[in-house]
């Protein structure tokens, strides 16, 4: 093939696409370019089809190379390995608009590989991802219902912009991904500032109209290729299949279908029919030696499905009633409890129908915050969100882990929290909220929303409103429309769209649609949302019920701070040579401690004693010695027959001669004191050349009829050892002699 390159002016910067050039061997292969950012997409797609999977086999990976920014990897390997979170979620967002646009039945071992080879911060590379891989897919002979292109909307001051840079972006009231073809929108994640439904169709209709011209980019690409798609037909279960299953269940199905069940007692239902329906199938046709090399359970399986989704959208569409009784607009029941966790920083449990989610909060520091090491500058992050989704929620077996699913749930309702907490400058927190679901029957990303808004009330976080999220779903049959309110499971599987809807009573602050028809009219789309916001105010009145407002008092377990503000001169002094003498208050007090290089310290500590003590040694330090001060000092050092060498402040010591250990005469030191105890002493004189004499005498009550000071004392000339007549004084062989004399 020879190198084509497609281009066109967007967003006022070039977008080109080029092929021909880069990765020959793969099924499609394109280079997305946006100024310095290069993003290769790479699509195979295996020859021999999988025969024992009921769902499509497409693999999407999103990759950024260090080398792309100029940067080493961090680490000890330097290298890159395991995907990012990012990298998760990025490929995901190229998985999910692509995805719909494969044939159902498409079984075929099929990967896509997005490399971010050069980057610039100016341009978002998973979006020219997006672009790439539906390029890639449109110049292979995979068949592919394409293009679909993705971009990125912020609104600053109340102007729409389309791929928007990071400056801008820490602007803008809304961060939002959307994906879609010419005639439709398939896919939406963001974040928002709490705007209103209207907004979020202008965006969408904004964003609609920038998707049109880079389909049409992909279009000229594809035009200059002219591959051919290699013959796939999609495969249709043979109608007497279908009859014999649907003669052999029709009437446990229906029944089945209208009656108001559990999600427990419509899987033993299933597993029932399935199988009645795999013995007529076994029993009509295993002896034919057409069906020889059918497998019987698949198609059964595979049938009764697409039965049982027709029975359950009719019902809706007809009668109004969906699988656990509800009307279309009903919320399940709602149960909340806070503080059930005592140890924890603040908890709460969100019940919705048969979905349940404990919130667990955690309160550290500025150590706690989570490094992100990628294109961008390194930088950290103060808030995180984890889902975790075990298998015995759903009444399963299985491995425990961290997926691409738990990384995309915890990652939306992160976004749907993050807009309402504090600003670090009023509450220096970092904040950990943990969403383990208990239950699982549809939407526990959104009750994990719920859950941690709760949780993080119960903690004493000053929130600024509550937040809550809801699932929507749509059942769509020609001209016949039914918009769900909190879904189930089966809906969200059997239905057309899955619209999750996050905010407060005011807003919208983040979303996420999956589309799976073409062609959805925004007016259904308003409607949705009109929907979906009734139902938020209805969950978020069940939860200010039980806790409307953050309490006053943080959990005692979790960390206090204590901010002071000292010379910047100071702070070497502080930190101390390798940091020796932070890391001694540090292990002294047991509190942690941050200096910012504007003198700002940071004390953490999970009580007021350990606080308390941490800002004494640091004002200590700083603090100048003045002489008639009393400090509580160390014993570092004694030498008998002179006196105790006493540290009195970090790094500071002083001399406690043995003259001014008691008021009556000391002949062992080591009687009285040994090297680290704690004593108090009083700081007498500062010498001309930095040294600092101390007294312990000066702080004990004098012995009862002891005179009021040592005659040969009084007779010392500052205490130096003179007598009146000048002369130094040598205690050890009682003559005088001038000379030098060491002194402390």
């Amino acid at each position: 093939m020879s190198k084509e390159v497609a281009s066109i002016e967007f967003a006022g910067k070039t977008y080109s696409l080029e092929t021909g050039r880069f990765a020959k061997f793969a099924g499609g292969s394109v280079m997305v370019s946006c100024g310095d950012t290069m993003v290769l997409v790479t699509v195979v797609a295996e020859n021999e089809e999988k025969k024992d999977v009921d769902y499509m086999p497409l693999q999407v990976e999103y990759r950024e190379k260090a080398s792309a920014a100029g940067k080493f990897p961090g680490g000890f390997l330097k290298r890159e390995t395991r995907p990012s979170d990012h990298e998760v979620l990025c490929s995901r967002l190229i998985d999910r608009p692509i995805r719909p646009m494969f044939p159902k039945s498409w079984r075929f071992d099929t990967q896509l590989i997005a490399n971010v080879v050069s980057f610039e911060s100016d341009v978002p590379p998973f979006t020219l991802g997006a672009i790439g891989a539906s390029a890639a897919l449109l110049i292979s002979d995979i068949p592919f219902n394409g293009p679909v292109s993705e971009v990125k909307v912020g609104r600053v001051n109340g102007e729409f912009i389309i791929n928007p840079s990071l400056t801008p972006l820490e602007q803008s009231d809304i961060d939002m991904t959307i994906a879609g073809t010419d005639t439709s929108i398939v896919m939406v994640e963001g974040e928002s500032h709490e705007i209103s439904e209207e907004d979020f169709l202008k965006t969408l209709e904004f964003a609609h109209e920038k998707i049109r011209q880079l389909n049409d980019l992909q279009r000229q690409l594809a035009a200059k290729v002219q591959v051919a798609k290699r013959e796939f037909i999609e495969k249709e279960i043979p109608p007497e299949i279908i009859d014999t299953v649907k003669n052999a269940v029709s009437d446990e199905l229906v029944k089945y279908v209208h009656t108001v069940t559990t999600k427990s007692e419509r899987s033993e239902s299933r597993k029932k029919l399935k199988d009645i329906a795999i013995e007529k199938l076994t029993e009509t046709f295993a002896e034919k030696e057409e069906y020889k090399d059918f497998d019987f359970s698949l198609y059964g399986e595979e049938v009764l499905s697409k039965l049982e989704k027709q029975e359950m959208r009719k019902m809706i569409l007809d009668d109004g009633k969906r699988l656990d009784g509800r009307t279309t607009t009903d919320i399940r029941p709602i149960s909340c409890e806070v503080g059930i966790l005592p140890r924890v920083h603040g908890s709460a449990l969100f019940t919705r129908g048969e979905t349940q989610s404990l919130g667990m909060v955690t309160l550290g520091t500025k150590r706690d915050e989570q490094m992100i090491d990628g294109l961008l500058p390194t930088y950290t992050n103060r808030f995180l969100l984890h889902y975790n989704f075990p298998p015995f929620c759903t009444g399963e077996t299985g491995r425990m882990g961290t997926g691409r699913r738990e990384i995309g749930h915890g990652h939306l309702a992160q976004r749907a929290l993050e807009i309402m907490l504090p600003e670090k400058e009023d509450f220096p927190y970092a904040i950990r909220v943990i969403s383990e679901i208990l239950e699982s029957n549809g939407s526990s990303s959104m009750a994990s929303v719920c859950s941690g808004s709760l949780a993080l009330f119960d903690a004493g976080v000053p929130m600024k409103k509550a937040v809550a999220g809801i699932a929507m779903g749509l059942i769509k049959e020609e001209d016949k429309i039914a918009i769900l309110s909190d879904i189930l499971g089966d809906e969200d599987f059997l239905g057309d769209m899955d619209f999750k809807v996050t905010g407060t009573a005011d807003g919208i602050t983040a979303c996420q649609m999956d589309i799976k028809i073409e062609g959805l009219p925004l007016e259904i789309m308003a409607k949705a949302l009109e929907q979906a916001k009734q139902g938020r105010l209805h969950i978020l009145s069940k939860m200010n019920e039980l806790i409307s407002e953050p309490r006053g008092d943080l959990s005692p377990y979790a960390p206090r701070f204590t901010m002071m503000q000292i010379p910047t001169e100071s702070i070497g002094a502080v930190i101390g040579s390798g940091g020796e003498t932070i890391r001694s208050i540090v292990k002294e007090t047991g509190a942690e401690i941050d200096i910012n290089d504007d003198g700002v310290i940071t004390i953490a500590a999970t009580s007021g004693q350990s606080s308390d003590d941490a800002r004494k040694m640091i004002e200590s330090i700083i603090k100048k010695p003045e002489e008639g001060e009393v400090y509580t000092g160390t014993v570092v050092e004694i030498r008998e027959g002179m006196g105790a060498f006493i540290e009195f402040i970090p790094k500071k010591q002083g001399l406690l001669h043995i003259s001014q250990i008691a008021h009556e005469r000391t002949i062992n030191i080591s009687e009285v004191m040994k090297v680290g105890d704690k004593i108090e002493v009083k700081l007498l004189e500062v010498t001309p050349d930095g040294k600092f004499r101390l007294s312990r005498k000066a702080l004990l009550p004098r012995p009862e009829g002891m005179p009021e000071e040592d005659d040969d004392y009084k007779r010392r000339d500052s205490s130096r050892g003179r007598r009146p007549d000048g002369n130094r004084r040598d205690d050890r062989r009682g003559d005088d002699r001038r000379g030098p004399r060491r002194r402390y």
